[in-house]
């Protein structure tokens, strides 16, 4: 049971190809795999839901809400409740709601919503196939970062002969094994990851912060649990927070917090991971009520906060791999690498704020990636998760066996 453990929600679309659906949630719920299943409008003309629902053993999804009991199905939990997000048949009008944002009914919200990677397997007919806005389609959301699994070529519906059918569900199937035995480079890993802002208070109602999403943190402890780690991820207050079985969350709100929580975790971690944005400094003192306006100004007494990735680094011991971001305006490959060598780094994710598509609260960013070999990487801009693969792959390359 090569799946077992693993969470697959099947989407399908209207096609005459769905009846193979049946076949591969068979084939899936044989390998191990948990299977949800989403129905556009249009698929239930082809195949039944309680078909469908009798083979993967839980509901089929294919309203906001149901009828009985006036339920809402929620989109976004779907969405975060899967390892992998596959779409077989996907039809070329569900592909031009997905490649254009167009959002109107269950599916193509759940889409919209999910952080896990998307599978998608076309079927349609031969001329409908090679048609410019479909290949356009298909380019634009592969260019998302969605896998594509290409038309098989054979008799068609039509009675035409050519590419457009749908995959046949043992070779959809070997691409689902495929992808998560590929994705098991991590297995077994301790890592730690800091992610999001820290908030330095004032007093009880007013603090020090910054812009931090925690997105970044989110997208690299989602991809190392997908990929077999088992990872600890110390949260600022108010960012992101990573969905999965296999990420335990540490809520902290200051650095002083962040740090001991840390601290506490670093001996016992194979990889870490610094991508929170730590305050440099905090009030020295914080007042017991809150502080009242008065006069034209105030002065606040500033102490500098311990720089948790080189304390850490301080102690990294040799089998220990640690990554540090830095988020420069000037001089910005100069600084990067001053860090990378001064906290104790084996590689450096640098993020420019000058860059359009990059730095906080987006949902995209461009790096650059310099290694202690020497090595340097820069990206396009891109959405955080597949940066997260990317920083990935940069430790992968590492001098240093995982």
């Amino acid at each position: 049971m090569k799946l077992k453990g693993k969470r697959i929600l099947l989407g399908v679309t209207g096609s005459i190809a769905a009846y193979k659906s049946a076949h591969l949630i068979r084939l899936l719920v044989k390998e191990g795999a948990e299977v949800q299943i989403i129905m556009s409008t249009s698929a239930l003309d082809f195949i039944t839901p309680l078909t469908l629902a009798t083979l993967s053993k839980n509901p089929v999804h294919h309203k906001f809400h149901s009828n009985e009991n006036g339920v809402w199905t929620n989109h976004v939990e779907l969405g975060l409740w899967a390892d992998l997000f596959l779409v077989a048949p996907i039809s070329a009008n569900t592909l031009a709601k997905f490649a254009n944002g167009i959002c109107d009914n269950l599916l193509s919200a759940t889409y919209l919503s999910a952080r896990c990677p998307v599978m998608i397997a076309p079927a349609m007919d031969l001329d409908m196939y090679q048609h410019p806005s479909v290949r356009k389609n298909l380019a634009l959301v592969e260019s998302y970062g969605n896998i594509i699994l290409d038309a098989e070529a054979g008799e068609l519906a039509s009675g035409l002969s050519g590419q457009g059918r749908l995959m046949e569900p043992e070779h959809i199937l070997e691409n689902v094994l495929n992808y998560f035995s590929a994705k098991q480079t991590f297995k077994g890993k301790q890592v730690l990851i800091t992610s999001g802002p820290t908030q330095e208070a004032i007093d009880p109602v007013r603090f020090i912060s910054n812009h931090s999403s925690g997105k970044m943190g989110a997208a690299l402890a989602e991809a190392f649990a997908a990929q077999g780690a088992e990872v600890h991820v110390v949260l600022g207050h108010g960012a992101l927070k990573p969905i999965h079985s296999d990420i335990h969350i540490y809520p902290v709100k200051s650095a002083s917090e962040m740090y001991e929580a840390s601290q506490k975790l670093h001996q016992s971690m194979d990889i870490c991971v610094f991508a929170a944005a730590v305050a440099d400094y905090a009030p020295k003192e914080i007042a017991k009520e809150k502080i009242k306006k008065a006069g034209e100004g105030m002065t606040i007494e500033l102490m500098r906060n311990v720089d948790i990735a080189a304390s850490l680094g301080q102690e990294k011991k040799g089998h220990q791999i640690h990554v540090g971001f830095a988020l420069e305006t000037e001089n910005e490959a100069f600084h990067a690498k001053e860090k990378l060598q001064k906290k104790n780094f084996d590689l450096i994710v640098l993020n420019s704020m000058k860059e359009a598509g990059a730095g906080f609260q987006l949902d995209t960013n461009k790096v650059t990636l310099f290694s202690k070999t020497g090595s340097e990487l820069t990206s396009e801009v891109l959405p955080k998760a597949q940066i997260a693969d990317l920083i990935l792959q940069g430790i992968k390359n590492l001098p240093v066996e995982i």
